[in-house]
């Protein structure tokens, strides 16, 4: 009840879910107005001395070890690290897709730790898009259909046919998951998750599965997505020059934070290399 009383007393205008105003209306983003500045700015979504622990038979295994991390409006943020830093871990309980051991994570002023699942639920449908390293999508569904699996559960979408024309599919948005190269494909999963309008956007190694070129073209519609659309966005990649790209660099190394250095001038997509 502590979360509820929280989220509605910061964000409710009425008596609805107080999670269907945690954020302000998708039409107040400014579009069209890239800057390569850090935007800055009271959080999105912080994450408060997060402790993740997994039992292993008779051995504890410390994913996280008392990170605290925060997101701000608008900006794009890069999460560098080794497989088992944590920063996999860390996107989840980011997401409402896993629960801290302990900690806190806030979200416009509302405690998701003490959320329900239903909370949850709402929070995952209506405030955050996910992109992960395998597309997940439907092969017998067209790219377009793909995208209309999410656009027919939130209130006010993108039409599918506009998130592809996004995302640079505008052409290939009739053709099935076969049709489509590797790099299509993800694409198609990010118009699939921008398609909802999503405060934040949470990246686990969308370049992972591709060739460099491929990437290339996936960082830089990610980036398309972060100034276009102002849609505060966490990348997480092994690959540390795809950094350079981002207003903020987090690099994670068992289970902490063990840097974090802000990016004056973040290159353009092209001019990374790996």
């Amino acid at each position: 009840m502590l979360w509820v009383h929280v989220w509605t007393h910061v964000t409710s205008r009425d008596n609805k879910d107080p999670s269907e105003n945690a954020a302000p209306p998708n039409g107040s983003r400014v579009s069209g107005s890239p800057t390569t500045q850090s935007p800055r700015g009271e959080p999105v979504l912080s994450a408060e001395a997060i402790t993740k622990i997994y039992r292993m038979g008779d051995v504890d295994v410390h994913a996280l070890s008392g990170v605290t991390f925060a997101l701000h409006p608008g900006e794009l943020v890069v999460l560098l690290g080794a497989s088992g830093s944590g920063k996999s871990t860390l996107l989840n309980i980011l997401g409402g897709l896993d629960t801290p051991t302990s900690g806190n994570v806030l979200y416009r002023g509302g405690n998701l730790t003490s959320a329900d699942e239903a909370q949850l639920t709402r929070y995952r449908r209506e405030h955050v898009g996910f992109v992960f390293q395998f597309y997940n999508l439907i092969p017998s569904l067209t790219a377009r259909e793909n995208v209309a699996l999410v656009t027919d559960i939130v209130d006010s979408p993108m039409a599918p046919a506009e998130a592809l024309e996004l995302v640079g599919l505008g052409e290939r948005m009739d053709h099935f998951p076969a049709q489509l190269s590797g790099g299509e494909q993800q694409r198609v999963a990010i118009a699939r998750a921008v398609a909802k309008r999503p405060q934040i956007l949470l990246c686990d190694e969308p370049t992972g599965a591709l060739d460099f070129r491929t990437g290339v073209r996936v960082l830089d519609v990610l980036r398309h997505v972060n100034r276009e659309l102002g849609t505060t966005t966490a990348v997480i990649t092994h690959n540390a020059p795809v950094g350079e790209m981002a207003h903020r660099i987090v690099t994670l190394a068992d289970g902490r934070i063990v840097s974090e250095r802000r990016n004056e001038k973040p290159k353009d997509p092209s001019e990374l290399s790996w």
